[in-house]
């Protein structure tokens, strides 16, 4: 299983919008292929902060995602309202 945490910092005029996107598409990820687990989290000392976070089969499956029509659509609309680049990370977890 692949966990995969993206930290997307929004300006102050764009959250609510990304709010009300995010109601749309979260059930439509959550549909994909390979999709276990998606939640949209707001960072509560900054409210411009959002964390996606979603659990997938396989990185396969994330980057069929990642390479989606769906995607290229809707990534592209919500990079333009972001006032820092977005940060990514791939995680698995480990029995240590």
């Amino acid at each position: 299983m692949i966990i995969r945490i993206v930290k997307m910092t929004f300006k102050d005029e764009n959250v609510e919008a990304f709010k009300e996107l995010s109601k749309e598409i979260k059930p439509l990820i959550r549909v994909q292929k390979g999709c276990i687990y998606l939640e949209i989290l707001q960072d509560i000392s900054n409210p411009n902060i959002f964390f996606s976070y979603s659990h997938w089969q396989k990185e396969d499956n994330l980057e069929q995602y990642r390479r989606s029509d769906f995607f290229n659509d809707v990534w592209p609309k919500t990079k333009q309202w972001f006032a820092e680049n977005p940060e990514a990370w791939s995680l698995t977890n480990t029995d240590i």
